[in-house]
């Protein structure tokens, strides 16, 4: 009996959730109907029935069956009475078993990006790659600057922003880039997004579509393999050296439609691009037809020889576009990055920038942009410089013992890694696990592999260590790995 049903549905609700009367038997209903206890097309007693059957007000009744009806799974014939709609769809039970609401796996994207180039288990720990010392940052000040503007917050800055971020932080960034990178750039062409990832993939979504082909570096960056693989491009990896990538003449017969570079500091073999390579590389892009999105990544950390042009400030044929962020500098959690396009895609990629991503953080922004123009960003610089650079001194004289034939050091000029380069047949990844366990968080070259076979090696990361540890933690790594390579 309908009744009966509806009561043993109604307590077991009532037992596990605290929803209203009339929603327990709203729920109570649309389960019977789904699990086929209700036919379509089956008449269901009428309000006052059930009414008197479940002891219910007649408001409570008639609130679930309204409800009910406006959502499709009932309908009213007048003069007949409430029927199970014909178009609701049941869901079947097989005897024995419960009845599943969700898919059984995840997409065959969704598995690649969840078991693909993992990140999760980067802890912040000595040695760790990729990771910056942001303890240092001037927490008091920063939030003097976030309370002033909150304070003086304007109904516009809690609102999306349309026109791809806060005045003021466009001019500060595009002044920065003018002086210290030689990116010729007007504020229109910036846009103020959430950091690298949110600025990779809004040019994958503009500038490819689905199955089109981007050339990325091998080994490659995580973070951008992931953006392409969400945004279902075809990865070609194309393989680095010294002088960072070299394509190869067998490369030239997979078009790209996109090519994705580190040009200032390779992450993570740490090779920076020489000019005569980034001339070729634009030359190329020319021929192809090609987008070339520049990561000037750790660029602002160069401890020698003289800076080098950005990709963006050679460009001649509006073919770059650039990105940056503020996570190094200042820190990982503020969000905030930038990219750079030709001035003849900017309305374009603010527009879909605000459909997309919903953009907003003003009231951040315009901390950030005071916080800049008061020079308290180039200060912060200045002592990010300094401190890393005699953190990347300390390592590289701790690791000296163990370099030789077995082992060299690559990509020291710049940036918060070093790549310890270990011969071919190493087995990069035993040697990371085993240091691990004693402590020592190193990242194994090969698993940045695309389909590379010929890398072996360990990332070694300096930004997050302080010097006191370095110099503690320098000699045991270079023990360790000293006694490996025996």
């Amino acid at each position: 009996m309908l009744s009966e049903l509806l009561l043993t549905e109604i307590a077991a609700l009532s037992q596990s959730s605290k929803l209203p009367l009339h929603r327990q038997l709203y729920e109570a209903l649309r389960r019977t109907i789904l699990n086929g206890k209700l036919q379509a097309g089956e008449r269901l007693p009428s309000s006052r029935e059930l009414m008197h059957d479940l002891n219910l007000s007649r408001n409570t009744v008639v609130a679930a069956l309204n409800q009910l009806a406006v959502e499709g799974y009932l309908i009213s014939r007048v003069g007949s009475g409430t029927y199970v709609n014909q178009n609701v769809p049941q869901v079947i039970q097989p005897r024995g078993r419960p009845v599943s609401m969700q898919p059984e796996k995840l997409s065959h994207r969704g598995q690649a990006l969840s078991n693909t180039f993992c990140a999760v288990d980067l802890e912040v720990q000595p040695f760790t790659p990729g990771i910056a010392d942001f303890s240092a940052f001037p927490v008091a000040l920063w939030q003097r600057l976030q309370n002033k503007h909150w304070r003086m917050t304007y109904p516009d800055m809690l609102d999306y922003s349309s026109a791809g971020g806060y005045g003021p932080l466009r001019r500060a960034i595009t002044d920065y880039l003018r002086v210290f990178r030689s990116v010729p750039v007007d504020i229109e062409q910036v846009i103020v997004t959430s950091g690298t990832q949110e600025s990779l993939g809004l040019c994958a979504q503009l500038l490819a579509d689905p199955n089109d082909t981007v050339w990325l570096e091998d080994p490659a960056y995580w973070g951008a393999v992931k953006a392409f693989m969400a945004t279902g491009l075809r990865l070609h990896g194309i393989p680095v050296d010294k002088q960072g990538m070299v394509p190869r003449p067998q490369d030239n017969t997979t078009q790209p439609k996109l090519i994705y570079v580190t040009p200032s500091h390779q992450y993570p073999t740490g090779a920076v691009m020489s000019l005569e390579r980034r001339h070729q590389l634009l030359s190329l892009a020319r021929q192809h037809k090609a987008w070339v999105l520049e990561d000037d990544y750790d660029s602002e950390f160069r401890f020698s020889g003289p800076p080098i042009s950005s990709l963006a400030g050679l460009d001649t044929h509006s073919q770059v576009l650039y990105m940056g962020s503020f996570s190094k500098v200042l820190y990982p959690g503020l969000k905030l990055g930038y990219l750079v396009v030709p001035k003849n895609l900017a309305a374009a990629f603010k527009r879909a920038h605000y459909d997309l991503n919903r953009p907003g953080q003003m009231p951040v922004q315009a901390a950030l942009a005071e916080f800049i123009d008061m020079g308290h960003f180039a200060s912060a610089l200045r002592r990010a410089r300094q401190s890393y650079g005699q953190r990347r001194q300390c390592l590289l004289n701790a690791l000296q013992p163990c370099l030789g034939e077995n082992a060299r050091i690559t990509g020291a000029e710049q940036g918060l890694h070093l790549c310890m380069r270990l011969p071919d047949h190493f087995d990069d990844k035993a040697l990371a696990l085993q240091l691990r366990q004693t402590g020592l968080v190193v990242r194994p070259l090969s698993a940045y592999c695309l389909s590379r076979q010929d890398l072996r090696g360990l990332v070694i990361g300096y930004g997050y260590a302080p010097l006191a540890e370095i110099e503690h933690f320098g000699p045991r790594l270079a023990q360790a790995l000293a006694k490996s390579l025996q």
